[in-house]
């Protein structure tokens, strides 16, 4: 077996490695080594003596060798702490792994705390992923830098692959909203995707609740609920019954008539439950002096009342008992569910009447 690079590679990489390299990665397919430097991109066209697989190997440990100083390759035992912490990473030692063409070492560069916008960008070059882009997009520093607007883009073109993946979905529209660099179109662009998948609208509703894309007109008595300050039936009314209520309660409906997986049901549950939060938050004294004051001024609310605690009562942990026992998705897990869920339907159409 022969254990050296071809004289033609090896020259190569030892001149590329006297130039001020940023990134380097392999394209196996083409047996061809990429470099990014200063002045751009440099390719390496690779001469194999044996076998490719052996022989790329021996290019990355000549790579190792030469940036981190361990001959015999990709450290091990980076693979086992690249998908945790790494806060004890330099910038000049995530830089270093970006060097070895490794993809391991770009997901450990794209998960350290560490990341600036110049790391993340060379991290990109390597590897243009959908999860490294969603990853890198939770860094304020990428928002904020130059990389924040190229990552956004890219999640919008590519959030078509995701499919049916309502995991997927969820994580990546959450992280675009979060990091503040979608247009307006953009936002309103993924919030129509949920007319084919209802999972994009998730997000939205845990996250942006009361800033909702294309809101519905306010409910026609909305202006005759009594403004009372400090009393949590009047603040869940008002808001109810307002266009962004009445579009959030229109999508809650939305989700909860067709959800697909678990995650979704949770996820949608617990934004109701931070939206009904001025109702949770009451002791129960305080609840019903604030019910009976409030009907006391206006009680043709006394249906929506009771619908808003309906809607109060439930969260995550209402459904956890039932998904508990059963990994049920599609149509099976929404007849298990339907206990649960009829009532909030049921509230919400209360809630949207008139």
């Amino acid at each position: 077996m022969n254990d050296e690079l071809s004289p033609e590679d090896e020259l190569r990489l030892n001149v590329l490695f006297n130039t001020d390299l940023k990134a380097v990665r392999i394209d196996e397919s083409a047996m061809t080594l990429w470099a990014l430097t200063p002045q751009g991109e440099a390719s390496v066209p690779l001469k194999p003596t044996e076998r490719s697989d052996r022989y790329l190997k021996r290019v990355r440990e000549m790579l190792s060798g030469h940036v981190l100083g361990s001959p015999g390759g990709y450290p091990v035992h980076l693979t086992r702490w690249t998908r945790q912490s790494q806060a004890g990473l330099s910038e000049q030692h995530l830089a270093q792994l970006l060097l070895i063409a490794e993809e391991e070492a770009v997901v450990a560069v794209v998960h350290s705390p560490a990341l600036t916008d110049e790391l993340a960008r060379y991290a990109w070059w390597c590897m243009p992923t959908i999860e490294n882009a969603r990853l890198m997009l939770m860094r304020d520093v990428v928002c904020r830098g130059g990389m924040g607007r190229t990552l956004a883009e890219f999640l919008v073109e590519h959030l078509a692959f995701l499919h049916e993946d309502d995991v997927g979905i969820l994580d990546t529209v959450a992280v675009m909203l979060v990091s503040g660099v979608l247009t307006d179109a953009e936002r309103l662009a993924i919030w129509k995707r949920g007319t084919s998948r209802n999972s994009y609208y998730v997000p939205f509703l845990e996250l942006q609740p009361d800033e909702l894309p294309s809101p519905r007109a306010a409910r026609a008595d909305h202006a005759n609920v009594p403004a009372l300050a400090g009393n949590p039936y009047s603040t869940m009314l008002a808001k109810a019954l307002s266009g962004q209520g009445q579009t959030f309660l229109a999508t809650i409906a939305t989700i909860l008539e067709r959800p697909e997986i678990q995650e979704v049901v949770n996820h949608t549950l617990n934004a109701l439950a931070n939206w009904c939060a001025p109702l949770r938050q009451v002791d129960a004294a305080a609840h019903d002096a604030a019910r009976a004051a409030l009907l006391a001024i206006a009680p043709q609310f006394e249906a929506d009342c009771n619908a808003l605690d309906a809607l109060a009562a439930v969260d995550a942990d209402t459904v956890r008992p039932i998904f508990l026992k059963t990994t049920a998705i599609g149509s099976l897990m929404r007849r298990k569910i339907q206990p649960v869920v009829t009532p909030l339907l049921d509230g919400i159409a209360v809630l949207r009447r008139g």
